[in-house]
């Protein structure tokens, strides 16, 4: 990861952003940032799966209205979306890239209560209250500011005991800002923490989410791979498919490993927010 510590993070440029995105490969690998690691297609599909059960266990935890509405914010191919059509009354997706939204649509119209919407997830305006609204991995896409403006204006969207459910990657210490062709800004938990408590909002769960990191860790090991072998020698079909037959063999307790012997790895981590417009509960860690 290229990127440099910065003590706040409006150093994104939209417009390289949204060109990024425009162009992104509308399968579940894509916006995964799971593509040319070797992986198999089923990654993908495994990783989805492993986070839904956090995802289900959250929501039962919250004790969710599930026949109020869902916001997916964010929404990219709509596998969210489809889940959370399975479960709730109403699903309103919204998503701004192009390939992205018509894969979502495709992937969702055959349920009479999905509502697909193609626009920009800052300029947007709910037309309901939701009593979830969810934010898979958006907010690591905004500057500080829209994120503080855009959790202010979500809040007063919430139902009575409705929740906002962040699931952001995340860094260990400060802020680190990654810039070039995919730019994204990844903060610390205190950090998002933080962001939070400035908009009147409580994180009633912070949940490590451990699908992502052993995922993760075969993303970094195959990038240190083709840095420091030849191009013509790296069979990255090969090595991708081995490093993540071994993670799945090795799930769970592989994933725990660095954390034993004391190494930060992987780089990069990943969290599930639990967030309520009030501070009746206590913050909870899992």
């Amino acid at each position: 990861m290229n990127g440099e510590t910065e003590p706040t993070a409006n150093t994104l440029d939209y417009s390289v952003v949204d060109s990024y995105w425009k162009k992104a490969d509308p399968s579940i690998m894509g916006p995964y940032m799971m593509e040319g690691f070797g992986f198999p297609a089923s990654a993908g599909s495994f990783r989805f799966r492993a986070e839904s059960v956090i995802v289900q266990q959250l929501i039962h935890n919250a004790k969710v209205d599930t026949t109020g509405t869902v916001l997916d914010l964010g929404s990219g191919v709509g596998f969210w979306a489809e889940f959370f059509a399975q479960k709730f009354k109403k699903v309103f997706a919204v998503e701004a890239s192009a390939p992205l939204y018509e894969s979502m649509v495709q992937r969702c119209s055959s349920y009479d209560n999905f509502t697909p919407i193609h626009d920009d997830v800052l300029s947007f305006e709910p037309e309901s209250r939701c009593s979830l609204i969810f934010l898979g991995g958006l907010l690591m896409y905004l500057n500080e500011k829209d994120v503080v403006a855009l959790l202010r204006k979500l809040k007063s969207f919430l139902t009575p005991g409705g929740i906002i459910l962040c699931r952001e990657s995340t860094v260990r210490k400060g802020t680190v800002t990654r810039n070039g062709e995919y730019q994204a800004v990844y903060r610390s938990v205190p950090t998002y923490l933080s962001l939070f408590n400035s908009c009147g909002l409580t994180v009633a769960q912070t949940c490590l989410n451990v699908p992502y990191i052993l995922l993760q860790m075969g993303c970094e090991f195959i990038k240190t791979w083709k840095e420091n072998v030849p191009g013509n020698l790296q069979m990255i079909s090969t090595v991708g498919h081995l490093a993540y037959w071994g993670l799945r063999l090795g799930n769970p307790w592989i994933a725990r490993v660095p954390e034993v012997v004391g190494i930060d790895f992987p780089e990069l981590t990943n969290h599930f927010f639990l967030i309520r417009s009030s501070d009746k509960t206590s913050p909870i860690n899992l």
